[in-house]
């Protein structure tokens, strides 16, 4: 494709993996092996949400159980049985099955993997400036400053 053309359509499975697995500092970063993610979103210019073809291999996680301050979050299962795990517990789910998570509530989440098969699912949020993530099972607090996220500790010192 030339750089003039805009791409109006894909097979999703088409679409590159991400280069970078991870943006967590580690030793987080190494937890996220088994996680594949196809940046949708991207490939058509889109700037004000980001959707994610995202497959977790048997025992992945999707990432640190987290909360943002600014920014919503969906899931929606395409194959597999991945546990959602939130302030409230654990929860199987199957495909066709689907889950928010509303800026600012605190509400810690993530998917894992817990069956032998692979998971597929799109997962879609938006991109609020300014936003905050927190990590209540982890020394981790992430800040979005400038479209570039930043890592600390909780009490604010550097990674």
């Amino acid at each position: 494709m030339s750089e003039g053309e805009k791409l109006i359509a894909i097979n999703a499975s088409d679409a590159p993996t991400r280069t970078k697995p991870s943006n967590y500092p580690e030793p987080f970063a190494s937890r996220m092996v088994g996680r594949e993610k196809h940046p949708l979103g991207d490939l058509f210019g889109i700037t004000n949400f980001g959707v994610n073809l995202t497959r977790l291999a048997p025992q992945a996680i999707s990432a640190l159980r987290h909360a943002h301050s600014k920014q919503d979050e969906f899931v929606y299962i395409l194959e597999g049985h991945p546990t959602l795990c939130t302030d409230e517990g654990c929860t199987q789910l199957s495909p066709g099955m689907c889950a928010g998570f509303k800026a600012g509530t605190g509400n810690g989440h993530h998917l894992i993997n817990k069956t032998s098969e692979d998971v597929l699912y799109l997962e879609i949020g938006d991109r609020t400036p300014e936003d905050e993530g927190s990590y209540p099972d982890d020394d981790l607090m992430a800040l979005l400053e400038n479209g570039k996220w930043r890592f600390v500790h909780k009490d604010g010192t550097p990674y």
